[in-house]
């Protein structure tokens, strides 16, 4: 079956160098192309085909020798590349932060719980017990700071683009988190996802109790979500996408036939083949095939 490296530039143009050099550590690893490099977008974004997958010391040898520049390597396979289902993370994929550190910024413990947070996604914390704790601290503050940090946060770049990209093209986009739905249902709403699940925060007379309602939508959720969503499309791993950046993300990403880091924390980096390190969320679109406008 044959495979495409997409080798996307983030800030210096991709060149016509940067393709031979990696044509020629694939020769000198026995993977000569199938055929010559597609340009997506002349010194933005290529396409190198290969007939076999290259393994993951390899994709790590073509990440390291194009980092200098800042260029990313997304690998996909040719069939099905065009995928039918999107899930996505919210907090640090989605959107540019932390909603529930924003939060404690309201109780002056920002700094506190974002530590717990980076812990926590780097999987050195267990999430449920992360999410408690964090949750715990924020008890008796007015239901009204959810609105206002929803007013702050900013959608991280090329959000919008990557699913209405996807939507373009049939797909369903789902955004699935461990945040909570009070920001999901805004977000969702704003970017064009046609479906949300996040945690529900308890609130008792406009104060947030500092608990969660329900079970806590964690990495075993997002799996669940995932194959439900597969399910009840009738599709096939290899026609998902998923992307997110922190631990509790893993297990959906694994899953996905292409699932993809963003930004990711040292766990995904080392766990995952597809990794968007420099480039905003459009270099997603670009693993597809698909030049965003």
């Amino acid at each position: 079956m044959e495979f495409v490296l997409t080798l996307i530039a983030s800030e210096k143009p991709l060149t016509t160098a940067h393709l031979a050099g990696v044509t020629r550590f694939l020769d000198s690893q026995g993977l000569p192309l199938s055929h010559d490099p597609r340009w997506l977008r002349p010194h933005k974004a290529a396409d190198l085909y290969v007939p076999f997958r290259p393994n993951a010391q390899q994709i790590r040898a073509i990440r390291d020798a194009l980092s200098t520049d800042r260029i990313d390597v997304l690998i996909n396979r040719t069939r099905g590349r065009k995928k039918r289902l999107l899930l996505a993370d919210m907090d640090a994929t989605i959107i540019d932060g932390e909603t529930l550190d924003e939060l404690a910024d309201f109780i002056g413990r920002k700094a506190e719980t974002a530590a717990i947070t980076e812990k926590t996604m780097r999987g050195e914390l267990d999430f449920t017990a992360s999410l408690h704790e964090r949750v715990a601290l924020l008890k008796g503050l007015p239901e009204s700071v959810l609105q206002d940090t929803m007013d702050k946060m900013t959608l991280m770049r090329g959000a919008e683009t990557l699913v209405g990209g996807m939507r373009e093209k049939g797909a369903t986009c789902v955004l699935v988190s461990g945040g909570f739905t009070f920001f999901t249902s805004a977000v969702a709403k704003r970017v064009g996802f046609h479906h949300h699940h996040g945690n529900v925060l308890d609130i008792q007379d406009g104060k947030l109790s500092g608990k969660v309602n329900g079970p806590v939508l964690d990495r075993g959720a997002k799996l669940a979500f995932l194959e439900f969503y597969m399910k009840d499309l009738d599709l096939q791993p290899e026609d998902i996408m998923a992307i997110g950046d922190g631990s509790n993300d893993l297990l959906m990403l694994q899953a996905a036939g292409l699932g993809i880091g963003f930004q990711p924390k040292p766990l995904l980096i080392e766990s995952l083949d597809n990794l968007i390190l420099y480039g905003d969320l459009t270099a997603a679109l670009y693993a597809q095939g698909l030049a965003p406008n």
